[in-house]
């Protein structure tokens, strides 16, 4: 099941953005850019397409709350499912998350399984990939 999707990986911190990118590449999802937080990840966006949004929550310059809701905002991107990741997993923060249309909501640390898992269930939902 290889399928040539095309990634956003969206965290301040480079590690993470790595072993998520890792993730989804060993998992044949596709490839994962990388975008360092909201402001960067809107401009790479805008520029060229992707399939998928994986963004963590706190970063600077534009937190994940702010990206998703400018992403759900513009006609051109709405489309795109995001997946928010998240060193919290405040109930209010989860329920905020799912009102502003995010695609899933995943709490650090997590393992590969859980984040497998949880794209491939966006990837069915969306329609990229057959239950």
């Amino acid at each position: 099941m290889a399928l040539d999707l095309k990634f956003l990986v969206v965290d301040d911190f480079s590690t993470m953005r790595r072993i998520v990118a890792n993730i989804i590449s060993e998992s044949g999802y596709g490839r994962a850019e990388e975008a360092s937080d909201g402001v960067e990840a809107l401009d790479k966006l805008r520029a060229s397409p992707y399939d998928f949004v994986v963004s963590d929550i706190n970063m600077p310059n534009m937190n994940g709350f702010d990206f998703l809701q400018r992403v759900k905002a513009d006609d051109n991107l709405k489309h795109i499912p995001v997946l928010l990741v998240t060193a919290e997993g405040r109930k209010e923060d989860i329920m905020a998350a799912a009102k502003m249309g995010a695609a899933g909501y995943i709490v650090k640390p997590f393992t590969k399984p859980v984040l497998q898992e949880k794209v491939h269930n966006i990837l069915v939902k969306v329609g990229h990939l057959d239950a």
